[in-house]
């Protein structure tokens, strides 16, 4: 049984029941899944979470899914104290939520297994999608697992590790020459012609709702209680909002007390039409011409931006945008300091949570969540030559004694020098 009684247009309120659509057909604005809480607050505590599946189906409860769900196992992944990376911010309570080790290694996985879902109970014979990267691995995998065909669609400058993680599992690969804004025209237009279940356009008003569990999880993980400040990666915007949503309906449910988190938003500063306005102080949304590594990031025209600036303003929050030459710092810093090797949009978020400390917007001892959505081995080209050398010798003790002496003489390290002892 499913709590999610249909859909409601965010503009003009009018609701309508669930189907495959997304756009209001009166005043053309977005639909948003509606759910019964009364129905929710009657059979949902912690203790009914915490014996659920050890993925994002413990809160199926909160999901727009009724019946068998299709599951790679995504969700609930580590909640990490960074001690380390915290140590060199000034910050005593920050925590990574690491979102690169899910099944094919991005939060994508948490969206499309409730799009895949979806758009079985719908009757859709194929997914598809038009896609930065990481939500096209996604698609194909949760297809090929659900026994649908796949159709995906991404820009041909994408980095080289998305697309063959992506084609691994045989979906149709299509690659334009084109911005990823441009992709995603077309995937609307095909909407049109094709029955398929096109996960960010037709089945987007569900698929958002996926993200919705890294908010579960993060209050789950830290004792049920919502952090102090929350710095999340956008694109779109929808991770941003929705991150709060679900914040807010544990808060609603009881489940969590009032949430009083500070939501930052970070982009890259080669995309950062969001971050751009929330900075300013506009409620203008200005398109822009992406041109950053970041290319996870890189949507110049966000759907849910205006979203995305009032849940800034809602939590008392804020945004920053990274200078593209500390994105690969940032990939490279969170990699030194906890072990984790985060894509290119990771690295916008640790280059944005460093300015925030530094300027001490975020404070020493407020606890922090930062959110990491994807892994490193995918945009391995923004870090290849910023990384150590590797040290070539000869099979000798004397050959590696040298060797080691060299590379002692010279910092190899953003944490002051090599780390050998």
């Amino acid at each position: 049984m499913s709590f999610a009684t249909g859909l409601r247009c965010r503009e003009c309120g009018r609701e309508f029941p669930h189907q495959p659509v997304n756009i209001c057909e009166y005043c053309f604005g977005p639909l948003e899944v509606v759910y019964d809480y009364e129905g929710i607050r009657k059979v949902l505590t912690r203790d009914r979470i915490q014996k659920g599946p050890a993925s994002i189906w413990r809160y199926k409860d909160l999901l727009p899914v009724e019946g068998e769900v299709v599951d790679i196992n995504a969700g609930f992944t580590p909640l990490i104290r960074a001690k380390n990376l915290g140590r060199y911010l000034g910050l005593d309570h920050l925590y990574i939520k690491n979102d690169c080790v899910n099944p094919t290694y991005s939060f994508k996985d948490r969206v499309v297994a409730v799009a895949s879902t979806k758009a079985r109970e719908f009757g859709l014979k194929a997914l598809a999608c038009a896609s930065t990267g990481n939500l096209a691995c996604s698609v194909a995998a949760h297809a090929a697992r659900a026994g649908l065909k796949a159709y995906v669609f991404i820009p041909s400058d994408l980095e080289q590790g998305k697309i063959l993680n992506t084609a691994v599992y045989a979906p149709t690969l299509v690659a334009l020459d084109g911005s990823y804004d441009e992709v995603n025209r077309l995937c609307n237009e095909l909407s049109d012609v094709y029955d398929w279940a096109f996960v960010n356009i037709n089945i987007r008003s569900y698929y958002a709702e996926g993200s919705k569990t890294l908010a579960y999880e993060v209050a789950e993980q830290l004792g049920w209680q919502a952090p102090v400040n929350a710095i999340v990666p956008a694109a779109s915007g929808s991770l941003f909002t929705k991150i709060w949503k679900g914040l807010n309906e544990l808060a609603t449910l009881g489940i969590i007390d009032k949430v009083a988190t500070r939501m930052f938003l970070s982009q890259a500063a080669g995309c950062a039409p969001i971050a751009s306005a929330a900075m300013s102080g506009s409620s203008v949304i200005k398109p822009v011409k992406p041109k950053t590594i970041a290319k996870s990031l890189a949507i110049g025209n966000p759907a849910d931006g205006i979203y995305a600036l009032k849940v800034v303003r809602e939590s008392r929050g804020g945004a920053c945008s990274a200078p593209e030459e500390e994105i690969a710092e940032g990939m490279k810093l969170l990699a030194e300091t906890e072990g984790i090797f985060a894509e290119t949009a990771g690295g916008v978020v640790v280059a944005c949570l460093r300015r925030l400390a530094a300027s001490g917007v975020i404070k020493k001892d407020e606890l922090t969540v930062a959110y990491i959505t994807g892994c490193g081995l995918k945009t391995l080209e923004a870090i290849a030559d910023k990384v150590v050398p590797v040290i070539h010798i000869q099979p000798t003790v004397d050959s590696f004694k040298k060797a080691l002496a060299e590379q002692k003489e010279r910092p190899t390290s953003l944490l002051g020098g090599p780390r050998t002892s």
